[in-house]
């Protein structure tokens, strides 16, 4: 490079002063700006010596993070000499590769170009003219600093005179009012005029006149220096005083008259215009003052217009009145003083509305439920009721229907009470003056009376809830339609903010076609324009045409203030009941209070369903404390049960909801009725065990039509017929589906006590359980009981029988046998009318099935151990002689005969069969023994042919029974098997 020389470390001699230095960069050298004349120099450091040392010499502040020659440790030749080479090495770089390197030729590289003088052309011919200015900035910049080195001499010796000043002088604080600084600069040692030392004074005080003469003609010397060096400076900066006097007088006069031009046009062509703006302002701060004032009017009869609108019970618009003004006085009115009182004034007034609306409703609840309780359910004064509502919820007064559940309660004493007085006048038998209290008066009254009372309380009750449930759907409908509002306003508000995120999205595309140079007509087409790009447009069109309100229509309603015009923002609603109402914006209701709150209205609807029955049960109570109710026959509790049940459907219905008190009120005197309808079957029934005397009993008609109705499918007591019935004679069985049953009075008597539960059960379907296990239990008691008079032989000692005949035991056996019969039947009956979780009680009749059929099985091995003993007593006397048949088998025979005519037109044919089997395999057994005892085998001889003649005998006469005739007898068994 061209410049590469300047850059060596060698070092070079300078002109006057012999030492070498290190040429440092252009950008780093110490050389004041030398820009324009100073005519202030700087003052000197104070540094005395050379000047050029300033400089030239390193400085440990500049060269501390550079290298200089002073920081080299070693010479050149001793770094480039290696005494341990064998010879000099020529090239710098390989003299350190060791005694064992060779040097070869280094074969060029494939991937590195070819470089000569022709790649560097353009090169230089772009750095030539930089290189040229370069070299003329250098010879500028050293005439420069021989300038500054001539400079700083001057400096340096100027500076060392000014060191013979005293420093006190150049202090930038001097002031010789300081008393130090006085004694400092003259000391009173001078002045002093004591003893004889007058003329040494004297002379100090010369020699510090002088010395201080001497100190200003150094200073003096220095200034006039300092202006010598920049005298060419001064008389410049002079001269260019003058020439800017004159600039800034021409200035001057160009401002005057443009001042008077100015003042001219501001007369001409501005200060008609402004007058106009300000009368303008003037007009619309006037219209300002005037609308103000109008408000304020308005404000002022605010108390007048209000007392107007709650004489008339318009609480709503009363309330939205006292809202709109305190928004107002708030807002527009704020800070006036004639109107200091009047928000007081209007929040004592709110509250007096408050009280006042719910006394108005208090009244209004009491007045509806103590109407006459006739078949009309309209609603009292619908439209009242509506009103007091939308201001009860618009002042948050969300426990009102409180009131009207207390109203209930007391509505709901008074009309039972009001029932028993009238009940009561009508009876000619009750005496009033004799007895006083209504409940003792109610308790004189027979079933018919006090039936008709009751039915006249559930009649009432039901219309009182009718007219409960179509007020509280008016209220409940008023807060649906303000939930209903809240929703709607909410939507609108959504609504608004797309239709405004729209109309944005519109406006700054209109902007962006405008800023193009398109028109909107070009970018859409007829009819494509947006609704909203239509509307902002429109609102820019009219916009700059728009003027405040003039003062012909100031009167008119636009013309209000924000406020006031935000809160008249009504949507008109028309209730269910017809009554149109105006739903402010301002009922700051939450949807979960206002849900809350109809849910409480519902529930105030299930509590009077509640306060109506758990009156009506007082009232059941109060009947049945002498046990009036448990007295009933059966025919009076299902006429009162169905009552009951009818009034509970009722009021299900009416309130959607089910009420336990009365149920379970009826549920307790079902079950009371249960257990003394029970008990007295149970009694009669044993009655009837303890006289039966166990014969056959013939069978009225009534008992067959009853049996007949039950096997057609009903199971129920059949009507009574005409007196036809009368006529037809009484059968001698039960027919049941093709089967005679020879039956007794108890069991005809029990069949009948077996519908009478299931009628009961069909009357009062919630005693089913109840009268399942009452049923149960008859029927395990005519088991026991008929086993223990029966096969117990205690009908000897309850009825005086003689014995307890095979006729009795069979006959017992029939009965039953048809019990048992019936029993599948009672149980799906009872099946139906079960709830599945139920269906677990089902498990008596099982049981009650399996006792029945063991008691028959113990009655046909009774039969069998009658013959059986009978077998033992005669066989055991058996003598196997002439003459044939022996007398011992004619007795059995006769016996047999007997046994057969006793049970056969008892038993059917299948059972007798059965019997008589079992019966001749215990003859076969008893003789087989007998035979054994009398050594008489099957050989042949005489003793087996008098045997064998004896059993067919036996055999013949057995088979001759009606019948038996085909009876496998099977007689051979008799004898022993041959081993």
């Amino acid at each position: 490079m061209a410049s590469s020389h300047s850059s060596s470390p060698v070092p070079q001699s300078n002109s006057s002063d012999a030492f070498f230095k290190k040429e440092v960069d252009a950008t780093k050298r110490f050389r004041p700006v030398q820009s324009l004349p100073d005519v202030c120099p700087k003052e000197p450091t104070g540094n005395a010596g050379n000047p050029s040392n300033l400089h030239d010499s390193p400085s440990l502040v500049v060269d501390q993070q550079r290298w200089t020659i002073y920081h080299s440790k070693v010479n050149l030749p001793a770094a480039l000499n290696d005494p341990r080479l064998a010879k000099r090495e020529s090239d710098f770089f390989t003299k350190t590769w060791g005694v064992d390197f060779v040097d070869t030729e280094v074969t060029p590289s494939f991937y590195l170009p070819q470089i000569t003088k022709e790649h560097f052309a353009l090169y230089q011919q772009e750095i030539t003219p930089r290189e040229k200015v370069h070299e003329r900035c250098k010879n500028i910049g050293t005439t420069k600093d021989t300038f500054d080195r001539t400079l700083l001499h001057t400096h340096d010796k100027s500076r060392t005179d000014l060191e013979q000043v005293p420093k006190i002088f150049m202090k930038p604080d001097f002031a010789l009012e300081d008393s130090i600084t006085f004694n400092a600069v003259l000391p009173w040692s001078h002045f002093s005029t004591a003893g004889g030392k007058g003329n040494r004074d004297a002379a100090s005080s010369k020699l510090l006149q002088e010395k201080l003469s001497h100190y200003l003609d150094i200073v003096e010397v220095n200034i006039a220096h300092q202006i010598s060096l920049r005298s060419e400076a001064f008389f410049h900066a002079m001269t260019s005083q003058h020439e800017l006097q004159d600039y800034l007088r021409k200035t001057s006069q160009a401002v005057k008259l443009l001042r008077e031009k100015i003042a001219k046009i501001d007369k001409v062509m501005c200060e008609g215009s402004l007058r106009v703006l300000r009368l303008s302002l003037t007009r619309n701060n006037c219209i300002k003052a005037y609308n103000k004032l109008k408000l304020m009017a308005t404000v002022h009869q605010t108390q007048p217009t209000v007392q107007l609108l709650l004489s008339t019970s318009e609480y709503v618009g009363a309330l939205d009145l006292i809202a709109t003004t305190q928004e107002v006085l708030q807002q527009e009115l704020q800070g006036i003083h004639s109107f200091r009182h009047l928000g007081s004034q209007l929040c004592e007034l709110e509250k007096l509305i408050d009280k006042m609306m719910i006394a108005e409703f208090s009244t209004y609840a009491r007045n509806d439920l103590n109407r006459p309780l006739e078949d009309d359910c309209q609603i009292l004064e619908e439209e009242r009721l509506v009103s007091l509502v939308f201001g009860l919820l618009k002042q948050r007064k969300l426990n009102f229907y409180e009131i009207y559940g207390d109203e209930m309660i007391n509505t709901a004493k008074n009309i039972i009470k009001q029932c028993v007085v009238n009940t009561v006048s009508q009876i000619e038998e009750i005496d009033t003056e004799v007895v006083v209290k209504l409940a003792d008066q109610m308790r004189m009254m027979n079933f018919p009376q006090w039936f008709d009372l009751l039915k006249n309380i559930f009649s009432k009750f039901t219309i009182f809830l009718k007219r409960v449930k179509a007020t509280l759907n008016t209220i409940r409908s008023v807060v649906f339609l303000v939930l209903d509002k809240n929703q709607k306003n909410r939507d609108l508000e959504d609504t608004l903010q797309k239709n405004s995120a729209k109309e944005s999205m519109v406006d700054s595309e209109v902007a962006y076609l405008t800023h193009e140079g398109m028109f909107i007509s070009d970018a859409f087409g007829d009819g494509e324009l947006p609704a909203g790009a239509a509307d902002s447009a429109s609102q820019r069109n009219t916009s700059p045409n728009s003027e405040p309100c003039s003062s012909d229509s100031v009167s008119e309603p636009e013309c209000t203030t924000d406020s006031s015009s935000s809160k008249e923002h009504t949507s008109s609603s028309v209730t269910p009941g017809g009554v149109e109402m105006m739903i402010s914006d301002d009922m700051k209701l939450t949807d979960l209070e206002l849900v809350r709150l109809a849910n409480n209205i519902q529930e105030l609807l299930y509590n009077a369903s509640d306060i109506c029955h758990d009156r009506s049960v007082k009232f059941l109570m109060a009947r049945a404390k002498d046990g009036f109710l448990e007295k009933l026959n059966s025919n009076e509790f299902v006429t009162l049960s169905r009552l009951m049940e009818g009034f509970i459907l009722d009021t299900e219905q009416i309130c959607g909801r089910k009420s336990m008190s009365l149920r379970g009120a009826l549920q307790s005197q079902a079950n009371r009725f249960v257990n003394r309808f029970h008990e007295e079957r149970k009694t009669k029934l044993s009655l009837l065990l303890d006289n039966e005397r166990w014969k056959q009993a013939e069978v009225p008609a009534e008992f067959q039509d009853l049996v007949d109705s039950v096997s057609d499918g009903r199971i129920s007591l059949p009507e009574k017929k005409p007196t036809a019935t009368e006529e037809r004679k009484p059968a001698e069985f039960l027919i049941v589906e093709e089967q005679k049953y020879a039956t007794v009075g108890t069991v005809l008597l029990l069949i009948r006590i077996i519908l009478e539960y299931c009628q009961c059960v069909d009357n009062i379907p919630s005693i089913t359980t109840d009268m399942l296990t009452r049923l149960s239990d008859l029927l395990k008691y005519f088991n026991s009981r008929s086993c223990q008079l029966v096969l117990g032989a205690g009908a000897l000692q309850v009825v005086g029988l003689k014995t307890i005949t095979t006729k009795n035991l069979a006959l017992s056996s029939r009965c039953l046998q048809l019990i048992v019969h019936y029993i599948p039947i009672i149980r799906a009956y009872f099946e139906a009318r079960l709830q599945p979780k139920q269906f677990s009680m089902l498990r008596h009749f099982d049981h009650i099935t399996k006792d029945y059929h063991d008691h028959i099985a113990e009655i046909s091995a009774k039969l069998v151990a009658i013959m059986d003993s009978l077998f033992d007593k005669l066989l055991s006397k058996y003598e196997v002689k002439a003459p044939v048949p022996s007398a011992c088998f004619r007795n059995i025979c006769k016996q047999m005969a007997k046994m057969h005519e006793a049970i056969y037109d008892l038993l059917p044919e299948e059972q007798t069969q059965m019997l008589f089997l079992r019966i001749n395999a215990s003859y076969k057994l008893h003789l087989k023994r007998q035979l054994a005892h009398l050594n008489v085998v099957n050989d042949g001889g005489p003793l087996n042919g008098l045997v064998t003649s004896d059993v067919a005998f036996y055999t013949g006469n057995l088979q001759a029974l009606k019948g038996l005739n085909n009876l496998d007898l099977n007689m051979a068994e008799i004898w022993e098997q041959k081993r």
